[in-house]
């Protein structure tokens, strides 16, 4: 697989970069496994948010954010472009969050979108 890093299609907030680089650190992520971020379909929206750990695939683009490589479907930079990944960590709200200018609508939880 060749592999040319591209610019991002996505912005992740310090406080998401920094709680990715602790999960890298504290989970020993086998080599070859990097931040993958994507959609898929469900949700009580029509589509959810994809977020873990995985090896690259053929279909992939690879891109770095904050010294963090990413890979992303090509079919999902449609739906994430200029999206902006942010993690909280408050009594109201705890973990990953998406801003999304392309959804058009959002469930209440903020973890599915329509576009």
């Amino acid at each position: 697989m060749s592999s040319t890093t591209l610019q991002s299609p996505l912005v992740l907030t310090e406080r998401a970069a920094q709680e990715i680089r602790n999960i890298i650190t504290t989970k020993n992520m086998p080599e070859g496994y990097h931040l993958r971020v994507g959609v898929k379909g469900g949700g009580c929206s029509g589509m959810s948010y994809v977020l873990g750990f995985d090896r690259q695939r053929d279909h992939d683009m690879e891109f770095e954010v904050d010294g963090i490589t990413v890979y992303m479907d090509k079919r999902h930079g449609l739906y994430l472009m200029d999206t902006v990944v942010d993690y909280q960590n408050g009594l109201n709200a705890r973990g990953f969050t998406f801003e999304n200018p392309n959804a058009t609508s959002t469930c209440g939880c903020g973890s599915s979108f329509s576009s």
